[in-house]
């Protein structure tokens, strides 16, 4: 069987170098890849003529719900995965953190993109930023797609949430993916991009699939192209300093492999829940995905006089878990992905042991649970221990990427620290103690050189994703050795495909670019109340200047009653003389109450409920006699799928509220969102 690569929107094989790929537990042909050997300008080109200008059509939260539409459907397919996914050596719990771990990221991506980024083609990023004096000249950064594609160079250890943790947010930025998983799992990869395209439901070329080498691909991209890169940093350095990444500046992002640590604090004692916390926590980095992750704790950090207690129960651990056919329910841990790979980490571990006391050996006479010790490419957990971590720096440097890590002792957190930051940058650290007081000095110490950090104890275990868990809302990268980029992080994954540009010029001129009100542009006002209009109806820029209300004291006192708010300064004249406010004044939230009664038209129509209220701000004290006016003008405009159980199509409406005195200085600042019904499904 040949696996294929799918560019140009076609399934195709290349009559390059030819790449035979077997089953990693019983040594079974799976079938050959033949890398393409030439036309990358070509592949390159399509994305970005053929599939990105079909992209940038949509909006963001059209993208959105097609990549949520998209993990729906290979959710429905993820048997097929599985049975695949065994191949690569990996267990039923291995599998399920690659296959439904990135589809579960595709459905993080698309909540996250429609909860923080406006409905448009673009992004409109932070407040307008006033440049002048009198605020005729203001300045606006927006966030537009990059007309090129995104290369995904992954690595071999997770074929499916490697992909698709990467061209999730790609796709939602409004650029084109070519995908390049690692050859030795690729076809677990070929198998998901088949149902990706057979879906039909992103635009055609969105995603391309280059399974073998990827030639010359690099001299073709261009300053709109985006690589990104997962595997060793020595390849990953190699490809950063690739001539035409550097003479074109392409943005370069790296992901490479790291000595993570875990790190034992001293308040923590053998009979504590904490002390079986780490246990667990090291033997599952080192066992699952048979120790082939890029977070994987490689040295496990302990107290000296902890350091045997530790040891012992770690080995007493790792020896129950059952190594051996991925298929087989009694199975743990699964095969590494391949001979090349068991070669590499068993060429690592014999480096370690020459500087380190060995507790548990998994290089050989490995009992197995149905599979043949002939075949396949497995290897046991591994247990070192360096007495001398302070000076022996040969666990700080070499990596073994497979169930391998290594014991440290220390004396103090000060030694701790420093040992944790003797891996030179990791992506993940963690810490496991009672003590808060630990916890922070250890993390705010040692911080600078990890990209996260958990600190794990018998509080948030239960809940607790584990030390080697990247998530979708939080950084996923790290400094130094671990590639010095960022991934994930919410809507910064995203961000990173979009060219950021500053827009200057006059509020009207910026709010007619943005699609958004600002203060200071020009208004429209008309006969009819803003809340008649249906949600199509409603322009930017639409505004109401309401009557006029002086506050008087029966409002404090009756608005103290009702809302059992009596603070001193709204009912006691006399301290509220000493006070900052140098007076009585009315409750900020009377003010905003009475703003709603100025603005809001009582009678039925097209606005179904407020949504909530947001950046509000109390700017100036309200006296008893003073007069307050306000000024509400529509902001932004959110369109909103309707859901098979709403009643209604609808929008949401952002409203900019100001506040103002007798002086017409502003008293208060806010948004209010109103749900508006909307006149046509279509609109």
């Amino acid at each position: 069987m040949k696996i294929q690569s799918y560019v140009k929107g076609e399934w195709c094989s290349g009559n390059g170098r030819v790449d035979t790929l077997v089953n990693s537990v019983n040594d079974e042909l799976i079938g050959e890849v033949h890398s393409l050997d030439s036309g990358f300008d070509q592949i390159l080109e399509y994305g970005r003529t053929v599939a990105g200008p079909e992209l940038r059509k949509l909006t963001i939260h059209d993208r959105a719900e097609r990549i949520k539409l998209l993990a729906k459907y290979l959710l429905d397919r993820k048997a097929d995965f599985y049975r695949v996914s065994y191949m690569t050596g990996a267990t039923k719990a291995d599998s399920w953190v690659d296959i439904e771990g990135g589809i579960g990221t595709m459905f993080s991506y698309t909540g996250i993109a429609r909860r923080e980024l406006n409905n448009d083609t673009f992004v409109v990023e932070g407040p307008v930023e006033p440049l002048s004096a009198n605020g005729t000249f203001v300045g606006q950064h927006i966030l537009t797609s990059k007309e090129g594609v995104s290369l995904h160079i992954n690595a071999f250890n997770f074929p499916v949430w490697g992909m698709l943790e990467k061209i999730t947010p790609s796709l939602i930025a409004g650029v084109p993916v070519v995908v390049k998983p690692g050859t030795v799992s690729c076809y677990l990869t070929e198998v998901v991009v088949r149902s990706i395209v057979e879906s039909e439901i992103l635009p055609k070329g969105s995603v391309q699939l280059i399974n073998g080498s990827v030639g010359d691909i690099l001299d073709h991209v261009n300053e709109q192209d985006v690589v990104t890169f997962t595997g060793s940093a020595s390849t990953g350095q190699m490809l950063k300093c690739h001539p035409n990444i550097i003479a074109k500046s392409v943005p370069f992002t790296m992901e490479a492999d790291s000595l993570n640590c875990c790190i034992l604090a001293p308040d923590v004692s053998v009979e504590d829940p904490e002390f079986d916390l780490y246990i667990k926590e090291v033997a599952r980095e080192m066992t699952t995905k048979a120790g082939q992750k890029c977070t994987a704790v490689r040295r496990a950090i302990v107290p000296q006089n902890m350091t045997e207690a530790v040891g012992e129960a770690l080995v007493k651990r790792l020896q129950s878990t059952a190594i051996g056919d991925p298929t087989q329910k009694e199975t743990r841990m699964g095969a590494l992905v391949g001979k090349a790979q068991r070669d590499d980490v068993r060429a690592a571990v014999e480096k370690l042991m020459g500087c380190s006391d060995t507790l548990l050996d998994g290089m050989d006479g490995i009992q197995l649970v149905g599979a043949d010790p002939s075949k396949g490419s497995f290897m046991a957990p591994t247990l070192l221990r360096c007495n001398d971590p302070l000076n022996i720096t040969t666990p700080h440097e070499v990596e073994a990427f497979g169930p391998v890590s290594t014991l440290m002792p220390y004396d103090g957190i000060e030694q701790a620290i420093e040992l944790a930051k003797m891996g030179k940058g990791s992506l993940a650290g963690s810490v496991v103690t009672k003590s808060s007081e630990h916890a922070r000095d250890i993390i705010l110490a040692s911080a600078s050189h990890h990209g996260r950090m958990l600190v794990l104890d018998a509080e948030c275990a239960k809940e607790s994703t584990g030390h080697g868990s990247p998530l979708a809302s939080l950084v996923h990268g790290g400094p130094g050795r671990a590639g010095g980029g960022e991934e994930l992080g919410g809507s910064r994954a995203i961000k990173h495909y979009m060219q950021r540009t500053a827009v200057q010029g006059s509020p009207s001129t910026i709010m007619a670019i943005t699609n958004q009100y600002c203060a200071g542009a020009k208004t429209t006002e008309d006969r009819i109340h803003p809340f008649r209009k249906y949600f199509e109806e409603i322009q930017i820029g639409d505004s109401l200047t309401t009557h006029r209300r002086t506050v008087t004291e029966a409002d404090i006192v009756n608005f103290g009653c009702i809302s059992g708010d009596h603070f001193y300064a709204h009912f006691d004249e006399v301290a509220a003389e000493d006070s900052f406010f140098e007076k009585r004044v009315a409750h900020g939230y009377f003010v905003i109450s009475a703003a709603a009664g100025m603005f809001v038209d009582p009678g039925v129509g097209p606005v179904i409920a407020n949504y909530g209220i947001d950046n509000l701000r109390f700017v100036e004290p309200v006296g008893i006699g003073d007069t307050i006016q306000v000024k509400l003008t529509c902001k932004r405009k959110i369109n909103k799928g309707k859901k098979p159980d709403d009643k209604f199509h609808t929008g949401v409406v952002a409203w900019a509220v100001e506040v103002t005195n007798q002086h017409g200085d502003p008293v208060a600042i806010y948004d209010i969102l109103t749900l508006v019904e909307r006149k046509n499904s279509d609109a």
